[in-house]
């Protein structure tokens, strides 16, 4: 069977089980640029064909060129899906990425925000304007709930509720997650004034809403969070983005004391090992500070 219609049956089949747009489009990139090489080194273009020695080579020629493990980590991923499917789909009997193992990942510190930096992030939308009361409250929902940037611009009116929204993340899983006294506050205020704003005008569902009551973009919302680092000064060797406020929650909550299963359902993640990199990344005083307060000869008093 040639590879080039298996490779459609697949994505096909990933559609139909609805994944994002942007797992399809890593699937497609990734897929692609591996096949185009098996074509132009072996001249292979039946999926019988190809072996764990050349997926192997693959690696090695990208390792050689300067790409990272984490990357070639995350091809193997792609790979192990579309052969598991297509061995599922009996078009092969053996799934050559059984024998290409997982590459060894260096521990990568993730480096955030400090909380000064935070708190002065929060400030710099403080105008009483639609834009400006919105901008705030984002920047107060990443900060305070860990949502991904495509899940906040995804986040529907009928799922802000008081006390808590409702997040439907990758693979529509779906997971709650609480807001604080300081974000309903500023929900409040957004609410309110968009409902003034748009108040002759037809909008989208969704909760955030561009200057035109359309549902908003990522970049948007990474432009949005770039300006605020930029304005509050924050760090240069920290990337001002939504993601970066993702990390700042994470290690926040762990700094709080918040037990790293609870965060990994908050986050969304289906494995404890993802979480697991934000505890690696507390620096030794905070760990040294948690020590001290769960003291076991001191909580015996």
């Amino acid at each position: 069977m040639q590879i080039k219609t298996v490779y459609s049956e697949f994505l096909f089949d990933c559609e139909v089980k609805n994944f994002s747009a942007k797992t399809m489009k890593g699937y497609r990139n990734n897929l692609s640029r591996f096949f185009n090489y098996l074509d132009e080194r072996y001249g292979i273009q039946d999926i019988e064909e190809v072996t764990a020695k050349q997926i192997k080579d693959f690696f090695k020629e990208l390792w050689k060129n300067g790409r990272k493990v984490t990357y070639t980590n995350g091809l193997l991923k792609t790979y192990r899906a579309f052969f598991k499917y297509a061995l599922q789909e009996e078009y092969i009997s053996v799934n050559p990425c059984v024998k290409v193992p997982w590459g060894k990942e260096d521990i990568t510190l993730i480096k955030t925000f400090s909380d000064a930096e935070v708190k002065r992030m929060l400030d710099v939308f403080s105008g009483n304007d639609y834009m400006s009361i919105r901008n705030k409250a984002i920047i107060a929902m990443l900060v305070d709930t860990g949502i991904r940037n495509n899940e906040l611009c995804e986040l529907k009116s009928e799922d802000v509720y008081n006390g808590y929204i409702k997040i439907f993340g990758k693979g529509s899983k779906e997971r709650m997650v609480g807001i604080s006294p300081y974000l309903q506050k500023c929900i409040i205020k957004y609410v309110n004034v968009r409902n003034g704003y748009f108040i002759h005008q037809d909008i989208d569902d969704t909760f955030f809403l561009s200057r035109s009551g359309r549902k908003l973009t990522v970049e948007a919302v990474e432009r949005l969070v770039a300006k605020a680092g930029e304005v509050a000064e924050v760090d240069d060797s920290i990337r001002c983005s939504p993601h970066t406020l993702r990390h700042y929650f994470a290690q926040a909550q762990l700094r709080n004391n918040l037990d790293i299963y609870s965060l990994a359902r908050l986050m969304g993640h289906n494995n404890i090992k993802i979480t697991q990199r934000y505890l690696q990344s507390i620096q030794d005083k905070d760990v040294i500070e948690r020590g001290i307060r769960s003291s076991p000869i001191m909580n015996l008093r």
